[in-house]
């Protein structure tokens, strides 16, 4: 390893105490921590920034603010797209592998739409790109972008495209040509919109780094399937100026497919684990291109495709992606594969804690308890709700464990549900003082009813099963 990728500390290697040695050391509290070293191990974390050192900030700093900023900055350059509060982030990764830290910004899925398509038909794909909604697990998943693809190679009608997207939506959006004269058109149809362009060639990449500085866009780079190419661009348009890039290694099913897989990981690989600068820019994968490569296979065939393809890439460190198929089915397993990726493994998914009101209850309502793990919370009050019942659910801060690992782990205790239940303030909502607990914490029963003082029910094991033992069993007097 060279000097120089030797100075590119992963997450495990860098210490806080590399960290504090060039902070202000003035253990002032500003940032609102108790000392500077504590600020530091927040900032190896990437829980706090450079910017809340408020010390860091003043001149005579400036050299150990640039230092900290080469020390903590990503291996993965962070590019934005869009502009004003609709722009994304994409890449910002510090690691190879998830379990290593965590991952940051999550892959972008833009879906497409061609400037030969009837006006119509473009509104509508922009509409329902913009109203995909899913909730999951207490989050909205959601489509990023629109890709506004030239497939008349005319300017003209490229440059109306571009303006009807930009009427209908407020989505960040790339433009898909390999001609600067239509690229250029459609950025003069939204001189302000700041959107990737795509693609930068080997045949192009002088008028296309050109459109990039004078439009203040970042630029995707094209080179499929030869990874050396693609390096040699992008140091070139490094040199060039343009400094927010992002790279195509090229999307490929059947035979090459794992050709693409192993073009990814050893661009991400280069980066993360070697150092390389050059490499070290977003990742674009276009499933779309089954489409374009099966003209003549059905819309079920190639949807497949695609789905496969973008759950192929999300896995394989894609950062964006482009899709054709709007249909349900193709959208939803990727935006919860994505979801559940980009999750910090560091942290288990938890809800905060607290009296949910579920329903319209009154004072004979049952009240039943649950831990802060997201899915647990979710899943139960589903159930109840979709039950029709009218109850009061106390969430019991377990650090986001689940309702068996909790009581084994003793992240649940008696205690801590006697201390949910005078924090609520129960005895005041309800004339009985009666407590539903899971049937996994049966165990706590006797525990819970002596340091409550409430009459503990144990309830069945599975969520599902609480409307039938509501009707079986509940009575408030």
């Amino acid at each position: 390893m060279s000097e120089k990728e030797s100075k590119k500390a992963s997450i495990k290697e860098l210490s806080p105490i590399d960290v504090y040695m060039l902070l202000p050391k003035t253990n002032c509290k500003e940032c609102g921590e108790e000392n500077c070293m504590a600020f530091a191990a927040k900032l190896v974390n990437r829980e706090m920034t450079l910017e809340q050192c408020p010390p860091l900030l003043k001149k005579e700093n400036a050299k150990a603010y640039k230092d900290l900023w080469e020390m903590l900055k990503p291996p993965i350059k962070e590019v934005s797209i869009g502009s004003d509060d609709q722009a994304i982030k994409i890449g910002g990764k510090y690691v190879m592998y998830r379990h290593e830290f965590t991952y940051t910004n999550p892959t972008a899925i833009a879906i497409d739409v061609t400037d030969e398509m009837l006006d119509e038909e473009i509104v509508r794909r922009v509409k329902k790109t913009q109203q995909f909604s899913y909730e999951y697990i207490g989050s909205t998943l959601k489509l990023n972008m629109i890709a506004i693809r030239s497939t008349s190679n005319d300017p003209d009608k490229f440059k109306t495209c571009v303006r009807k997207v930009a009427e209908h939506t407020k989505m960040p959006f790339i433009l898909c040509t390999f001609d600067p004269k239509i690229s250029e058109a459609g950025l003069m149809a939204a001189p302000k919109a700041q959107p990737l362009l795509y693609a930068a060639t080997k045949d192009n990449w002088k008028d296309m780094a050109e459109l990039a500085l004078m439009y203040k866009c970042p630029l995707a780079v094209f080179a499929p399937n030869n990874v050396t190419l693609l390096r040699s661009l992008a140091k070139t348009l490094l040199q060039y100026g343009v400094k927010d890039l992002v790279l195509d290694p090229g999307t490929l099913s059947g035979d090459g497919l794992g050709a693409m897989i192993n073009n990814f990981t050893m661009i991400r690989r280069a980066a993360a684990k070697r150092g390389d600068e050059i490499l070290g820019f977003p990742l674009i994968g276009t499933p779309i291109a089954t489409w374009i490569e099966n003209p003549e296979a059905s819309a079920e065939v190639n949807s497949w495709n695609e789905a496969y393809l973008a759950a192929t890439l999300i896995d394989r460190y894609a950062d964006i992606l482009i899709l054709h198929s709007t249909e349900g089915w193709v959208l939803l397993p990727n935006v919860v594969l994505r979801q559940n990726i980009y999750t910090d493994p560091r942290k288990p998914v938890a809800v905060e804690p607290g009296l949910r009101v579920l329903g319209t209850p009154n004072e004979n309502s049952p009240v039943m308890f649950t831990t802060n793990f997201a899915l647990t919370f979710y899943t139960v009050a589903s159930d109840i709700e979709s039950g029709g019942i009218d109850s009061y659910l106390l969430v019991v801060d377990s650090e986001g464990i689940a309702v068996d690992c909790a009581v084994a782990g003793r992240k649940l205790t008696a205690e801590k549900v006697a201390e949910a239940l005078k924090e609520a303030k129960m005895e005041e909502k309800v004339k009985h003082k009666k407590l539903i607990i899971p049937g996994k914490a049966a165990r706590l029963s006797g525990e819970i009813e002596e340091t409550s003082g409430w009459e503990i029910m144990v309830g069945p094991r599975d969520s599902s099963d609480i409307p039938k033992y509501l009707k079986e069993k509940w009575n408030s007097s």
